[in-house]
């Protein structure tokens, strides 16, 4: 009998999902849990590996419940992840030795500017610019804040993972240690040209080889989930991004999506090969698919719809997120006010780790309303200032952008985006782009779909955005940006 789900997951920063995918590309059941960030620091972002691990068997029991479904009914499982976010084991316990280190923690900072002199190696060979984004120097700091970190290491009692590994890991009972070609682009350790870990980077970081998982392609066996019944295996992975990028059908050298999650990121698929940026931009692994490899520009903003979960939980402004949008429409405009939300310091085109949030702009007549649009906003000032350095690096010409993710569901932002790009914005009809994106690779990998034009036929547009603002408007809203990003980085309290 033929299965009738794709199972997916997609364990996020700040949430896990998981959907079942039917054979026309719908997202047919889902199910959702809260995952909290741990602040020891100021800059510090921190989880509990084993409560994500928790999350994701909380969402997949409540799929099979809401969907009055079994593990029989799924033909494959697919995992998309956080990316850089770091977890280090005890290869004999299986048991994680400390916290996750979340991709935006800047806790590695310092091991970053120890080893500034390789910044340029580093890029030549990874893409990836020196920045404790990556996995490479939380490994370090990991090691060097365990009792014996490092002799455990060279003795192959640790493994490292990021958080597809830690999961593969848990669900196959320890049977498998590996990832994808996405993720392991994303650690600062792997070679894009040559598609291996690199002994040289290594070298740098002073990391042992035996720590690493097997690097597999994107579609393929990556063992039996015998944590659940059914013998299901995990046969798609992807990192989110790059997941987002194939659910978005960006299968040709151009296109490209932009994916409004706790951060905000673009990605420009450039084809089969990698071009280092000039402009602040990231060259990254997009996926491999029986043998050839798919490379993306990437532009990283450290700080999307986190801002929204800021202005809830911190600033207490609104209830909910979906408020955001309906307290920002009580006003016409932001009065003049830019929030700057470098919390974590800025990503690309700027990478300034040493920014921190500001607030410009403020008058008597602003009030909060203007205070939420202004926030709202900046996130897609920030995609912006990532088109600018796309179109100097690939000589791009953005005629449309296709979005997804979270805050994509908020339609003053999407137009606010439209407008300030001055390009249509394609919204598709099934929003989970990125758990999408590992249920496609999961499902190749079993013939449940037989290739990419069978995926492209369940791929639709639910609305499209215009531009309504004139290019005058524009660019003086954008200069006013300008101003507050380049105010923002000459102030650096505390140094």
């Amino acid at each position: 009998m033929k299965k009738k789900y794709i199972l997916s997951i997609d364990q996020g920063t700040t949430s896990t999902r998981a959907i079942l995918i039917d054979e026309k590309g719908e997202n047919c059941f889902k199910a959702q849990r809260e995952v909290d960030c741990l602040f020891p620091q100021p800059g510090w972002v921190e989880e509990n590996p084993d409560k994500i691990w928790i999350s994701v068997i909380d969402v997949i029991n409540e799929l099979m419940v809401v969907s009055s479904c079994t593990m029989d009914d799924i033909a494959a499982i697919g995992i998309t992840d956080q990316r850089e976010t770091t977890v280090v084991w005890d290869r004999a316990t299986g048991r994680a030795v400390y916290n996750a280190i979340v991709w935006q923690s800047k806790q590695t900072q310092y091991l970053c500017e120890e080893r500034e002199q390789y910044k340029e190696l580093i890029q030549s060979k990874t893409g990836l610019r020196m920045n404790p984004y990556f996995s490479a120097s939380k490994i370090r700091f990991i090691l060097d804040h365990i009792e014996n970190g490092q002799e455990r290491a060279e003795r192959g009692e640790l493994m490292f993972g990021t958080i597809d590994s830690w999961l593969i890991y848990k669900m196959t009972y320890g049977k498998s240690h590996c990832t994808d070609v996405s993720n392991a682009s994303r650690t600062m350790l792997y070679n894009i040209f040559d598609m291996k870990w690199d002994q040289e980077l290594l070298d740098i970081w002073n990391i042992p080889m035996s720590m690493l998982p097997e690097v597999k392609e994107n579609s393929a066996d990556y063992g039996e989930a015998r944590f659940f019944p059914g013998k299901v295996h995990i046969t798609g992975v992807a990192g989110d991004q790059q997941a987002a990028l194939f659910g978005q059908c960006c299968f040709n050298k151009g296109e490209s999506k932009n994916t409004y999650g706790t951060g905000c990121f673009m990605l420009m698929n450039i084809g089969n090969k990698p071009i280092i940026s000039k402009q602040g931009l990231l060259t990254t692994v997009a996926w491999k698919l029986k043998g050839e490899t798919t490379y993306a520009l990437e532009g990283s903003v450290f700080m999307g719809g986190a801002i929204v979960q800021w202005l809830r939980d911190q600033m207490e402004l609104i209830k909910d997120s979906k408020d955001s949008e309906h307290e920002a429409k009580k006003v016409s405009d932001t009065a003049g006010v830019y929030v700057v939300p470098a919390f974590v310091g800025l990503g690309t085109p700027y990478w300034d780790d040493d920014a921190r949030g500001a607030v410009f702009g403020l008058t008597r007549g602003a009030n909060w309303h203007h205070f939420v649009r202004a926030a709202l906003f900046s996130i897609a000032y920030q995609s912006k200032d990532v088109i600018e350095a796309m179109k100097k690096d690939g000589d791009l010409e953005l005629k449309s952008l296709k979005v997804d993710g979270g805050a994509s569901a908020n339609k003053l932002l999407m137009q606010f985006q439209s407008d300030i790009l001055q390009c249509e914005v394609h919204i598709p009809a099934c929003v989970e782009t990125t758990a999408l994106g590992a249920g496609y690779f999961a499902g190749l990998g079993v013939g449940f779909w037989k290739n990419k034009d069978e995926i492209q036929q369940c791929h639709n547009v639910d609305k499209v955005f215009t531009p309504t603002m004139s290019k005058e408007e524009v660019d003086k809203l954008y200069k006013g940006w300008l101003e507050a990003v380049k105010a923002t980085r000459v102030y650096k309290p505390g140094i």
